[in-house]
């Protein structure tokens, strides 16, 4: 049986064929501890939309895994991700009409302008996830929020250890430095949120004074108010710097597809939405049964913990013709990297535009790009991209 919380060697490093015989043998697969492995994509996609069977609400799977009432439980129950209506529809509809189009356009030369800054100032033999990939969101985000320049420093560790705490099994250490990194976030943002009511900002611009001041239906308390801008950090740092990075790597790998990208950049969209599915920066996802339902033959009770495999899904071979395959005009690409239902990622439309600004422009600059042999995954199981990715420019 295959074990979540204690994967076979060499799981971390490629689990796609992990996830090919999950497919294969076991596309709803029980877990030890009561829980259940969905990695179907039919499956996946009706859970994602049925929010009644299927909650986000996490108090219940968090309580024991963080302790009841610590930082870490108080943020990932409080966030958005992890909650269902009334808090999800009221927090959503805040920052969804803070990232209308008329917004994103905005914000589009400002992501050039970051992008092509990183490229002037590359070393000669960069990581491209120091130097490039990992920089871009947290400034985005940083914009977003208006954050001070010089007190973006701290955000992309905090951010790290609090989504790292997601992982199946945790050790000692981690537990404390995810706990350790709820607190100075926190703290960090009392602070900001403070200044900000002092001296608010254009809410058509800056989403923390957007969120401060809520909107017909009312205001976010002031700990929901923290901890959902802790999740606006976390839901567009990591998973954007692993969009990017996957994407630099899959097209170095595959170089007839750099090729077709070169010759033709307006490629560049279906090329982003290929990454996804193929390097899906999140992996799993989670859901937990409200009642007794049954998928695929087996009867799972209320109050089940249900892992959905989004790395699995997007290569579901009842939906993805050649799944394995790494193709940049790839249409349709119904992938679920961005999930599915009401509970979309609020930030895609977002980090599209992040991918494909900052791949078009790095290949611009750079066709000719080679990757080092000791590039070094991540080391996560939810969360899929890259440590480190040394490169030669050429």
């Amino acid at each position: 049986m295959f074990d979540l919380a204690h994967p076979p060697a060499g799981f971390i490093e490629n689990p796609f064929p992990h996830y090919d015989r999950l497919l294969r043998e076991a596309p709803v697969c029980p877990q030890p501890d009561g829980s259940f492995v969905i990695s179907r994509h039919a499956d996946l996609n009706a859970i994602y939309r049925d929010t009644d069977t299927f909650i986000s609400d996490k108090r219940q799977a968090f309580a024991p895994k963080f302790g009841p009432g610590s930082p870490l439980y108080e943020h990932h129950t409080t966030s958005l991700v992890f909650n269902d209506p009334p808090l999800h529809t009221r927090v959503r509809r805040i920052m969804t009409s803070a990232l209308t189009p008329k917004a994103l356009a905005r914000m589009e030369p400002g992501l050039i302008a970051t992008v092509d800054k990183l490229l002037d100032d590359m070393p000669e033999r960069p990581d491209l996830i120091d130097d490039f990939a990992s920089t871009i969101p947290i400034q985005i985000i940083g914009n977003l929020l208006d954050v001070p320049m010089s007190e973006r420093a701290p955000l992309r560790d905090w951010s790290l250890a609090i989504l790292g705490a997601l992982e199946p099994t945790l050790s000692d250490a981690q537990l404390q430095t995810g706990h350790a990194a709820v607190r100075d976030f926190s703290a960090y943002l009392t602070d900001l949120i403070a200044r900000r009511r002092a001296s608010p900002g254009d809410p058509e611009t800056d989403v923390l004074t957007r969120l401060i001041q809520g909107d017909d239906s009312g205001q976010l308390t002031e700990i929901e108010l923290i901890q959902n801008c802790i999740f606006i950090l976390n839901a567009g740092h990591e998973t954007t710097t692993n969009l990017i990075g996957n994407g630099l790597a899959l097209l170095h790998d595959n170089p007839s597809q750099r090729a077709r990208l070169l010759a033709n950049p307006d490629l560049v969209a279906p090329a982003v939405e290929e990454v996804l599915r193929v390097a899906s920066p999140n992996q799993f996802g989670n859901r937990e049964t409200a009642k007794a339902v049954t998928i695929g033959g087996h009867e799972i009770p209320k109050g089940t913990n249900l892992h959905l495999c989004i790395g699995a899904a997007n290569r579901d071979p009842e939906v993805f013709e050649t799944p394995e395959a790494f193709d940049i005009t790839r249409r349709p690409n119904r992938h679920l990297a961005f999930a599915g239902g009401p509970h979309v990622c609020v930030g895609l439309t977002l980090a599209r535009m992040e991918g494909r600004v900052a791949l078009s422009r790095f290949l611009a600059r750079y066709p000719a790009y080679t990757l080092s042999d000791d590039r070094a995954q991540g080391g996560r199981i939810r969360f899929r991209g890259y440590a480190r990715l040394p490169a030669t420019l050429g």
